[in-house]
């Protein structure tokens, strides 16, 4: 009977593991930068920045909802925010959420310390796939690095990465980047919109793309990305208008906060890291007054200067322990959050790019990131994106994963029974039944990293990753659509919005 239950207790220990080496959402958490004292004494700061210090350029709807529930504006016009609310909206904000896909496929279940990359950045540049120079991003550039997303498993929403610098007018930019990336790829997305006047025009067109009015408020698969500060503590009152008006009707919201550490926020990283904290706060406490029932996710997303230089370094040690103890803090609320990390200033895929990636996002994975933005594809402190990096990246952040995951230790996964078989038959594991079923299940295979010998290698072309990236990113932009968009949903479309990619561009022969 003891042995059955054994037998019984294995086969659900089997059932229960994971059917692939890695999977979205896997818990993370082990890295743990601050100590329980540092965190109360940054929590501590947090209150008193937000009560004590306030915060400048609030609008008046936000004047009065705060001042409504204890808030107080004082002498010089700075916005104070009582603890009492901000503990209030701490303990009532969602602690899970789901960050719907256009397909069900690509839904993701966003809750505290479940792990989730993709990309972002906003750069104004790319690096051209063709010439390998810098020049200004187009809205074509940003559809295009959304299909090549769409086929990367480990890339699991795609936030915008570039700014279409070939359009001027400000609602055709905010249509056409919310359109460029939704029809480049049926993952979660992130979109920006630059004028409250807009907002209507944007959810209108995620409606149609959902099947009609206020379908897309039932699974909203585009989240606004606000930068709703001005570190330090200051609004961005235009920012606050957007959230006025996207909140009401559907939309879930990241909040992010980007201070530069001896710039726009204290050289001191638990500075940075009090700093950034609250000013998230400040935003969720906002929009929980716009609606408590909102969606909205912190991205207290602390940078980094050099200070020799003062100029931005997004690959530094420093850049990744502060993403770290954001999201420690994060975690200590219960909240699910944003950082950034892998926003290397390599200006190209090279080695410094890929120590200075993969420092930064193994700390925020380890630490338990709900949502790691900026994760791939960046390059030279968000002042340049690369299509081939996405794919070296996608390989990166499968092997980060990997470790996030962990080592499972069951009765089964201990061995001694496959042991003492090998041992007493042929002597290697290689044909074994559990080498077999581990082959998928505890191993992940790199897409791109070469593993021949030296020789094989060289007879292959001799090829670096970079290459190899580029290849694939030509082979995808020349084969792969994302086919959740059909033409008759397109052409409608057009015929509505002021689309300005081609259907060339879109539906590529």
């Amino acid at each position: 009977m003891t042995r059955r239950r054994g037998r019984d207790r294995r086969r659900e220990e089997r059932r229960q593991a994971p059917a692939a080496a890695v999977s979205p959402g896997s818990p993370g958490g082990c890295y743990r930068p601050l100590s329980d004292s540092d965190v109360t004494a940054i929590h501590r700061c947090v209150m008193r920045l937000m009560e004590e210090v306030g915060f400048a350029g609030a609008i008046p709807p936000m004047v009065e909802r705060v001042t409504a529930r204890g808030g107080r504006v004082c002498g010089n016009g700075r916005l104070h925010f009582p603890a009492t609310l901000v503990e209030e909206v701490l303990r009532s904000s969602r602690r899970s959420f789901v960050a719907w896909g256009q397909t069900r496929d690509h839904d993701l279940d966003i809750a505290d310390g479940r792990v989730h990359f993709g990309s972002g950045g906003a750069s104004p540049n790319i690096v051209d796939l063709e010439t390998g120079r810098y020049r200004s991003a187009t809205v074509r550039d940003l559809h295009d690095i959304a299909r090549i997303v769409d086929t990367l498993d480990n890339i699991h929403f795609y936030d915008r990465s570039l700014v279409a610098c070939d359009i001027e007018d400000p609602l055709a930019f905010d249509v056409n980047t919310a359109y460029a990336i939704l029809a480049g790829t049926s993952k979660h997305v992130g979109t920006s919109i630059t004028e409250a006047r807009n907002v209507e025009a944007v959810v209108a067109l995620f409606d149609a793309i959902a099947g009609g009015e206020g379908r897309y408020r039932q699974r909203p698969f585009a989240m606004l990305l606000s930068c709703h500060v001005v570190p330090p503590l200051r609004f961005a009152e235009e920012a606050l208008w957007v959230l006025e008006r996207a909140i009401p009707l559907g939309m879930p919201v990241m909040l992010v906060s980007a201070g530069q550490a001896g710039a726009t926020a204290p050289a001191t990283l638990a500075g940075a890291v009090a700093q950034a904290v609250a000013e998230a706060l400040a935003g969720l406490v906002y929009c929980h007054l716009i609606d408590p029932d909102c969606v909205a996710i912190i991205g207290p997303k602390p940078l980094v200067s050099d200070l020799r230089t003062g100029a931005m370094c997004g690959g530094s040690g420093e850049q990744a322990v502060a993403a770290a103890a954001a999201t420690q803090m994060a975690r200590h609320y219960g909240l699910p959050c944003s950082v950034m990390a892998g926003i290397t200033d390599a200006k190209v895929p090279d080695a410094q790019s890929g120590y200075e990636k993969a420092c930064a996002v193994t700390l925020a994975a380890q630490a338990g990131c709900s949502m790691i933005t900026q994760s791939c594809g960046m390059h030279a402190s968000l002042l340049g994106a690369a299509p081939e990096s996405y794919l070296i990246d996608n390989d990166m952040l499968g092997a980060i994963m990997r470790t996030v995951r962990g080592i499972e230790v069951n009765d089964d996964t201990l061995s001694v029974d496959t042991v003492t078989e090998v041992v007493n038959g042929e002597g290697h594991y290689l044909g074994h039944s559990q080498t077999l079923g581990a082959m998928t299940r505890d191993y992940l295979y790199p897409r791109l990293a070469d593993r021949q010998s030296p020789g094989a290698w060289e007879e292959a072309g001799a090829l670096d990753i970079r290459e190899r990236a580029r290849q694939e990113a030509r082979r995808i932009l020349r084969d792969h659509r994302a086919d959740h968009f059909p033409q008759a949903l397109d052409r409608r479309l057009r015929e509505r919005f002021p689309i300005c990619l081609t259907l060339e561009a879109v539906r590529p022969r």
